[in-house]
C-alpha cells in the first residue's frame, strides 16, 4: 500500500527537501537491514529502539528456572542450529519426563514441603490446526470412540499423587508431585501426526505436535490455581518402530553430508529439555474477570485497549503467546503498541509473528474459505406444509445454522454436519449437492473445488 504525504507548505524547497531527507533515511535502514533476511539485532539497532535499550531487562538465557522437563526420548539430528529441537515418538510407547526441581537455596519458600500441579497437554504446533483444534479433536473422538490422545502409564510413573484424566478432555492429563523428591511421570501418545493431515495420494507429511507442561501452586483457598511454570518441546507421532526408523533415516542423511555442512545443523542428544513458554491460554488460573485493559470479543483472546499500563501490556503479550516478543515491548503501553503499522510489526517480529501480532491487535477474526447455510427439514413438515390454490407449497418459515469450512473437504463438512444436528459422522453416508435441473452430484473433495457454489445440501 503506497502513502501520500500532503505538506500544508507551498515552498517547493522545502518540499524537495523534506524528501530527500526522507529517502535518505529510508536508504539507511536499507543498508542496515539489506535487501534479504533480517535478524532481532537488526532491529534493537534501529535508533527508536537505542535509547530504550538501558531499560531492557537482561537476556533470559541465563536465567535459572524453577523446574524443569526432561523428555527421556533423543532429538533429530536433522535440525539446524538455530530451530527448535524436533523429537519423535512411538504411538502408544510409554517415555519418561522427568519433574525436576531446579530451584536456587531460598527460592519460592512457599512451596517448599507442599505439593505442586502440574498439567500435561499435547497440543497442535501448527497455527492452521491450532484454529480448528476442537474439531479436529472431536473428529479423532469420533474415529477412535473410548480412546484417549495422551494418558498416563502410571505403574511405571514414580512420585505423582492424585493423577487424573479428564474423559472429556482427551489431550490432557495432571497429577500432583512433591518438588522435593524424585518424581518421573511415564507418558504415552495414542495419535499419530498423519492422521490430522488433508489426504491426497498417500505418504502424506505429518504434522508436528507440542508437548506442554503447566505447573502450579496453591493459594489460599487450596486450590491449585497459581502459575508458576510452562515448558514445551516440539514432537512428531509415528505408528510403533515408525520414530526409530526416521531416526535412523535423518542419521544416515547427517552421515552424508561434507563436515561444513553438518556444522549448519545440530548434535542428536539423549534426552529433549522443554523450553520455557508463556503458559496455555485455556487453563483454568486464567482469571475470568477481565481487567479493564482488556475487552473481550468473538475472537478466542481479548483484546489489548488503548488505556492498558505496560504491566497489562506484558500480560497481553504472555496470554497471546507472544513472549518471545515481551522483553521488546518493555516500556510499551496499549496505546504504544497499537499505533505500530501493519508494516512495523512485521519488520520488528518477522512475517509469521508480525502478521499473527498484528492481527491479534486489531482483533481480526479468522476468515473461513467458505460459509455455507443449512437447516434441517423433516418428513412431517414436508407432508404439513400448506399449498396454494394452484398446488404448489406454500413458503414455509426455517431456521438455517451457519458452517465455517476452513479446509473444503468432504471430512470437515461431514464432521461439522455431524457436530450441528449432534449425531456421529459415521451416521451421514453421503453428502449430495442439488445440480442443474435438480440432479444429485455427489460431494467429494474432487468436487470441494464448486463448493462456493453450494447452495442446497441433500445428507443421507
Amino acid at each position: 500500500m503506497a502513502w501520500a504525504l500532503k505538506l500544508p507548505l507551498t515552498d517547493e524547497v522545502i518540499e524537495s527537501g523534506l524528501v530527500q531527507d526522507f529517502d535518505a533515511s529510508l536508504s539507511g535502514i536499507g543498508q542496515e537491514l539489506g535487501a534479504g533476511a533480517y535478524s532481532m539485532s537488526d532491529v534493537l539497532a534501529l535508533p527508536i529502539f537505542k535509547q530504550e535499550e538501558s531499560n531492557l531487562p537482561a537476556d533470559n538465557e541465563n536465567k535459572i528456572l524453577p523446574f524443569q522437563y526432561v523428555l527421556c526420548a533423543a532429538t533429530s539430528p536433522a535440525i539446524k542450529l538455530h530451530d527448535e529441537t524436533l523429537t519423535y515418538l512411538n504411538q502408544g510407547q510409554s517415555y519418561e519426563i522427568r519433574m525436576l526441581d531446579n530451584r536456587k537455596i531460598g527460592e519460592l519458600p512457599e512451596i517448599t514441603g507442599k505439593m505442586v500441579k502440574s498439567i500435561i497437554r499435547v497440543v497442535f504446533h501448527d497455527r492452521r490446526l491450532q484454529y480448528t483444534e476442537h474439531q479436529q479433536l472431536e473428529g479423532w473422538r469420533w474415529n477412535r470412540p473410548g480412546d484417549r490422545i495422551l494418558a498416563l502409564d502410571i505403574p511405571m510413573s514414580v512420585g505423582i499423587i492424585d493423577p487424573r484424566a479428564n474423559p472429556t478432555q482427551l489431550n490432557t492429563v495432571e497429577f500432583l508431585w512433591d518438588p522435593s523428591k524424585r518424581t518421573s511421570v511415564f507418558i504415552q501418545v495414542h495419535c499419530i501426526s498423519t492422521e490430522f493431515t488433508m489426504r491426497k495420494h498417500g505418504g502424506e507429511k505429518g504434522v508436528p505436535f507440542r508437548i506442554q507442561i503447566d505447573t502450579f501452586k496453591e493459594n489460599e483457598s487450596g486450590e491449585y490455581t497459581e502459575h508458576l511454570h510452562s515448558a514445551s518441546c516440539q514432537v512428531k507421532v509415528f505408528k510403533p518402530k515408525g520414530a526409530d526408523r526416521k531416526q535412523k533415516t535423518d542419521r544416515e542423511k547427517m552421515e552424508k553430508r561434507a563436515p561444513q555442512e553438518k556444522e549448519k545443523y545440530q548434535p542428536s542428544y539423549e534426552t529433549t529439555i522443554l523450553t520455557e513458554c508463556s503458559p496455555w491460554p485455556e487453563v483454568t488460573y486464567v482469571n475470568n474477570s477481565p481487567s479493564p485493559a482488556f475487552n473481550s470479543s468473538h475472537n478466542s483472546f481479548p483484546n489489548l485497549l488503548g488505556t492498558a499500563t505496560p504491566q497489562d501490556t506484558q500480560q497481553w503479550l504472555h496470554r497471546n503467546r507472544f513472549s518471545p516478543f515481551a522483553r521488546l515491548f518493555t516500556n510499551f503501553s496499549g496505546a504504544d503498541l497499537l499505533k505500530l503499522t501493519r508494516e512495523d510489526v512485521i519488520q520488528i517480529c518477522g512475517p509469521a509473528d508480525g502478521i499473527r501480532l498484528f492481527n491479534a491487535l486489531k482483533g481480526r477474526a479468522v476468515r473461513p474459505r467458505l460459509t455455507i447455510y443449512v437447516c434441517q427439514e423433516s418428513q412431517q413438515a414436508r407432508e404439513q406444509q400448506p399449498k396454494h390454490e394452484n398446488g404448489d407449497a406454500a413458503s414455509t418459515f426455517y431456521v438455517y445454522h451457519a458452517i465455517y469450512l476452513e479446509e473444503l473437504t468432504s471430512t470437515e463438512l461431514t464432521e461439522k454436519l455431524a457436530q450441528l444436528f449432534n449425531i456421529s459422522p459415521r451416521q451421514i453416508n453421503q453428502i449430495f449437492k442439488q445440480g442443474p435441473t435438480g440432479i444429485h452430484v455427489l460431494v467429494s473433495d474432487e468436487v470441494r473445488t464448486f463448493f462456493s457454489t453450494l447452495k442446497f445440501t441433500n445428507v443421507c
